[in-house]
């Protein structure tokens, strides 16, 4: 259930593109974190009195551990002016209404009405956000030129505002676009479907690669078909089915705790070994030493469905290091860095630089 709380605006901690964050005083509850998008309640200020949603800072959530701000009851944003009649987060309190490039009003619609093919155009697919870097630095290391579109379905987070990732690869110029798809918003294209999506990468913003991941704020249950990173099968479904080329990049941990997700996570196995029925390329890292003979162990139950391809690692520590440093991006997943978790992020920036090697 929601919980909801009024509070006071004290200051502004920082802004990226779409987002603000807050320090908010909550009646019986002290100062807290608070996040708003301007786009949908206008910008807090401070002074204001802020309606907030608490229901995440009552769970304790660490990747969406804010208070979400409601509403500025006071001083309420204009009416949106312009066409759009797409609505996402639909019959929630803040559904909005979006102008998507397929709807019949967008100038792209003619363009999309009876596209049917991405003629091989490379999907990298992921299960978490946070591999968004790492991909992104293995292909551009070996393909600095190449148009990467990042394409976000609504498994996770639905506003891609909420992604500082986004904002920053976006102002380093190493990002090239975003769509949003399905009940996910805010990106530079709103799509319906993620297949609607891939084409709109593809023929309106000119992708070289895309790719294709959950927003932040993954859902899992514990159990094996209970987490919203199924949607990576879905994907390498929709990619093939569109005459893409379906890249799948494993989840592979040596940092969590958690058995199923040691090794190769099961959602990995779970997503390409069962949700996934269209062929695609999933690159197996070459990590070396015990954990890594284990990881190809675990990948190869993959192989009668695809095809799995072996791809090195040597060099990409630095890659990463450097990529993290000039693009002001912080590689991080589930809490853990680079130091932390290392074989996490060598195997994502793995499945860059097997794109990277065989883009035309």
């Amino acid at each position: 259930m929601i919980r909801w709380r009024k509070g006071t605006v004290e200051g502004i901690r920082r802004e990226w593109p779409g987002a603000v964050e807050l320090d908010v005083t909550i009646e019986g509850d002290g100062t807290r974190r608070a996040l708003a998008y301007p786009a949908l309640v206008g910008r807090p200020e401070p002074g204001d009195a802020v309606l907030l949603n608490t229901t995440a800072l009552a769970m304790g959530l660490g990747t969406g551990g804010y208070a979400m701000v409601v509403a500025v009851p006071d001083r309420l944003p204009p009416d949106p002016a312009g066409p759009g009649h797409l609505v996402k987060a639909r019959y929630t309190p803040l559904q909005s209404t979006v102008l998507g490039a397929d709807e019949q009003d967008s100038p792209h619609h003619e363009l999309l009405r009876d596209a049917d093919s991405l003629d091989g155009l490379p999907v990298i697919v992921a299960d978490l956000h946070s591999a968004l870097p790492p991909i992104l630095a293995g292909l551009l290391a070996e393909r600095p030129g190449a148009k990467v579109v990042y394409v976000m379905p609504d498994g996770g987070a639905l506003p891609s505002w909420f992604s500082m990732s986004i904002g920053r690869l976006r102002h380093a110029g190493v990002l090239h676009g975003v769509v949003t798809a399905g009940q996910a918003f805010g990106g530079d294209l709103e799509a319906v479907t993620v297949h609607t999506g891939l084409l709109a990468a593809r023929l309106i913003l000119g992708a070289d690669v895309v790719l294709l991941a959950q927003g932040p704020g993954n859902l899992g249950t514990g159990t094996r078909w209970g987490f919203s990173g199924v949607s990576a099968g879905e994907a390498i479904n929709a990619a093939a089915v569109l005459s893409g080329r379906p890249v799948g990049s494993l989840r592979v941990s040596e940092g969590d705790l958690r058995e199923r997700h040691q090794g190769v996570s099961h959602h990995s196995i779970t997503a390409y070994g069962r949700v996934a029925l269209a062929r695609a390329e999933i690159v197996v890292p070459e990590l070396g030493g015990e954990f890594g003979t284990r990881v190809a162990a675990q990948a190869a139950t993959l192989g009668e469905r695809h095809d799995l391809v072996p791809v090195g690692v040597e060099g990409l520590e630095d890659v990463l290091r450097t990529a993290e440093k000039d693009w002001g991006v912080r590689m991080s997943t589930m809490g853990r860095r680079l130091d932390e978790d290392l074989a996490y992020f060598l195997t994502a920036a793995a499945a860059g630089r097997h794109t990277a090697a065989h883009l035309a």
